[in-house]
């Protein structure tokens, strides 16, 4: 039987629709800012808009901040999970906090905890830094460390600082990725692993907490963040 050539095609471009459907719903990831707004996320809108589809970020000098602030997803809390984002940055320092928390009492919207840094200079993008915590830079750039039950570091260099920084594109668009299972964090940038870090830190660590988007104090910079997507998981969960 010799088919349509009109209705052949219709049939291929459905099949190809529900193909791309069906792997993103095994990938595992959904989207959690939608491109238009800022819809299930809440900060100061002086600082945080949405422009040719990304999170916008930004300070001026009439913007100047006494202490970091963040933009929060309010759509649920994190606990083991895969974050991928798409960051861009000019000027200053920014990060994503996760199994953070909101530090009510410093003001509206400053949060601690984890943060997969970066930045617009050559240093510190992928480390992995606690916010408001006693421990600072968990792991340097190209590290693999160790935290034991007291809080000593243990570092293992696993990989060249300057060379991950190679591979980083400055004020163009990088691809972040974050994951957490158990106490066990790994950052990458561009495929790259650029922090690994196992937390047995029994009082300092987090189980679970939320995820922000930071703006840093000092000189005027412009951070963007988009296609984000998040792959969640109950703490302890068996992983795929």
């Amino acid at each position: 039987m010799k088919l349509n050539r009109r209705f052949f095609l219709s049939l291929l471009a459905a099949a190809s629709v529900s193909f791309t459907f069906a792997a993103d719903a095994a990938d595992g990831f959904k989207p959690i800012f939608n491109g238009k707004d800022l819809k299930g996320w809440e900060g100061d809108t002086k600082l945080w808009s949405v422009k040719d589809g990304a999170i916008l970020g930004q300070t001026t000098a009439d913007t100047k901040l006494k202490q970091n602030t963040f933009l929060i997803w309010r759509d649920g809390t994190l606990d083991d999970f895969v974050l991928r984002f798409k960051y861009r940055i000019k000027n200053g320092n920014s990060g994503v906090q996760y199994r953070s928390k909101e530090k009510t009492n410093a003001g509206p919207f400053v949060v601690g905890g984890y943060q997969a840094d970066f930045e617009a200079g050559k240093t510190y993008s992928g480390i992995l830094y606690e916010e408001r915590g006693p421990r600072g830079i968990m792991a340097e750039r190209g590290t693999k460390v160790v935290v034991d039950e007291l809080g000593k570091k243990s570092a293992q260099r696993i990989a060249d600082s300057a060379e991950l920084q190679s591979k980083i594109k400055n004020e163009d668009w990088n691809d972040y990725e974050v994951s957490a299972q158990g106490f066990h964090f790994i950052h990458k940038i561009n495929g790259h692993v650029t922090a690994e870090v196992t937390d047995n830190d029994t009082q300092n660590r987090a189980a679970s907490g939320i995820l922000a988007l930071q703006v840093h104090t000092g000189p005027p910079m412009t951070v963007e963040f988009k296609d984000i997507q998040l792959k969640r998981w109950p703490l302890g969960s068996k992983k795929n």
